[in-house]
């Protein structure tokens, strides 16, 4: 006799299509999950690569503000020395800079060798030159201001005075 028919049998070829598409167009929320959690973990991996980085460059930032105070007062003690050498002053500021050396050498702060060497554009600021006989073009003949670097990064460029050979400019001219 009459069997029960189901509501799928009920349906129109055009309903059928029309499910089928709707279907298709239905976003899959488990594929765009599993997306967005590859995406963080992606995320999460690439801080915790950075993250060491970037609190160098915050020490960095730090330790290259204390460079000039270090400077000045390295300054004021060759000028205590010369005078008061004995005094309380004097042994007061050779405490802090042995102190300054100390956290210095735990941070991996070491100076940039500068005199009589040959000019390197990345550790040496050129402030001027000066004709030297008998010295190699582009050495450092003099610093004005020294260089510091930090596990073998420039912190300071050293500020210094390079040689120059006039002969060898005469030489080019002719």
């Amino acid at each position: 006799m009459n069997e029960p028919v189901s509501p799928e049998e009920l349906k129109t070829e055009g309903e059928k299509k029309i499910e089928s598409e709707a279907a298709a167009q239905t976003p899959n929320y488990y594929e765009q999950m599993l997306k967005i959690r590859a995406e963080f973990d992606n995320y999460r991996k690439r801080v915790d690569r950075e993250k060491p980085e970037l609190y160098k460059l915050g020490r960095m930032d730090i330790l290259s503000r204390f460079i000039p105070l270090y400077d000045l007062l390295k300054k004021a003690h060759e000028e205590i020395q010369n005078s008061h050498a004995e005094s309380e002053l004097s042994k007061g500021m050779e405490g802090i800079f042995k102190e300054f050396e100390k956290i210095f050498k735990e941070e991996g702060i070491s100076a940039i060798e500068a005199l009589n060497k040959p000019f390197d554009p990345l550790t040496h600021e050129v402030l001027g030159t000066v004709e030297k006989p008998g010295v190699e073009d582009g050495t450092v003949v003099e610093v004005f201001e020294p260089g510091y670097l930090i596990a073998g990064r420039v912190l300071r460029t050293a500020k210094v005075r390079i040689a120059r050979n006039a002969k060898k400019e005469e030489a080019k001219e002719k």
